[in-house]
């Protein structure tokens, strides 16, 4: 639990951004021949060109990957899946660029990129957390670092260009066209640094346009499809209802006691129903320690939020998201390792489900003959705040 907290996106975080800082030390020379020539006219781009060669032709984007890199260890601190993925890719281009583009690669950081990638192929599964705001977020810059790239790199390198770029709306054109790789040969590279300058800005176009459009359209089209797998099932009018959070047998039982008894129940699956399991009335699948999905969920309106997760990290993470969007909530957490009962009491719930502590006393009593009380019992089950 106290592991839950940090490990794995903390110090994978930490090492992402380290190795982004790594890439970027090579072009502290480059921006030191860009920051000398800013003072001159705009139209006398001539010095600029110097400085931009190192900085983003021999090398092509690695110190580009660099930037990226440390901008997306912020998005690994909160579990982002599409931060995971980008990285990933960042890194494997940044490993590529090593090896491909210098015939004497830094062996260190080369060594350094494939432990980075071994280790993010490993704990793939800590990163699931799915936010379109972040992720939208996330797209926009990385387009916009994009584009930036492109018509200054073609603004710059304009007359390795045919015709010669020589203004803004050329070099935007240009970048443009290729980023969506449309290419209608009108603007032409000749020269090998604009050879090279127009691959890196066609590769980062392919990877900013993908991700970006897998993750804005991504969630959309699985709500759509949700619904289309589901077309019986109306829109719910949520006030004053309870969140239960979970998708092993414990949750399923306890929503169903809950909807015996009238009680109006949503339900946040991480998962769609599998075969021969019958979903509950209301049923939202996402993840329960996303805000957004809670919101989707009522949780304003909700009288209480249930995080009966397998995972003691999880539910606590449900917690602090519902009391962050309402921190009138009242929340219950269950606990699956008694070791956790008091790391979970510094998340502050109203109660904590403690089965493992309500096992452990039923056995006890029973084997040692003596009475059974019910109030101790219920104190040591809800263990209440």
């Amino acid at each position: 639990m106290h592991m839950g907290w940090w490990f794995p996106h903390v110090p994978l975080a930490l090492a992402i951004g380290i190795g982004g800082l790594l890439q970027l030390l090579p072009v502290f020379g480059s921006l030191q021949s860009l920051i000398s020539v800013l003072p001159v006219p705009v139209s006398d781009l001539s010095g600029l060109s110097v400085g931009f060669k190192v900085l983003a032709i021999r090398g092509v984007s690695q110190e580009l990957v660099g930037g990226l890199l440390t901008l997306l260890s912020i998005g690994l601190l909160w579990r982002s899946r599409l931060a995971w993925v980008l990285t990933l890719l960042m890194t494997a281009a940044s490993l590529a660029l090593q090896l491909l583009l210098h015939s004497d690669p830094n062996s260190a950081l080369v060594a350094y990129s494939v432990f980075l990638l071994i280790s993010l192929l490993l704990t793939r599964q800590s990163f699931h957390r799915a936010s379109l705001t972040i992720g939208t977020l996330f797209a926009l810059v990385g387009i916009l670092l994009t584009v930036s790239y492109g018509v200054l790199g073609s603004y710059v390198l304009g007359k390795g260009f045919s015709p010669a770029i020589g203004n803004f709306g050329s070099a935007l054109y240009f970048t443009v066209v290729s980023m969506s790789t449309v290419g209608y040969g009108d603007i032409t590279p000749h020269t090998d640094d604009a050879r090279l300058f127009t691959m890196s800005l066609i590769v980062l176009g392919l990877v900013v346009f993908a991700t970006s459009l897998t993750t804005i359209a991504g969630p959309v089209i699985n709500r759509r499809m949700m619904s289309l797998l589901q077309p019986r099932k109306k829109h719910m009018k949520r006030t004053g209802h309870i969140i239960v959070a979970g998708q092993n047998a414990l949750a399923r039982n306890v929503v169903k006691s809950l909807e015996k008894r009238g009680t109006q129940v949503t339900a946040i699956w991480g998962a769609a129903p599998q075969a021969g399991i019958e979903p509950p009335d209301d049923l939202i699948v996402g993840d329960a320690t996303n805000s957004e999905v809670l919101e989707s969920a009522g949780v304003r309106q909700a009288r209480a939020v249930l995080a009966l997760q397998d995972s003691d990290s999880d539910n606590a993470f449900v917690s602090l998201a519902a009391k962050d969007v309402n921190p009138d909530v009242r929340t219950l957490l269950a606990v699956n390792d008694a070791h956790n009962m008091d790391r979970m009491r510094r998340v502050k719930p109203d109660a904590v489900l403690a089965l493992p502590v309500i096992g452990a006393e039923l056995v006890a009593m029973a084997l040692s003959g003596e009475e059974i009380k019910t109030d101790h019992l219920l104190d040591q089950l809800l263990r209440l705040g």
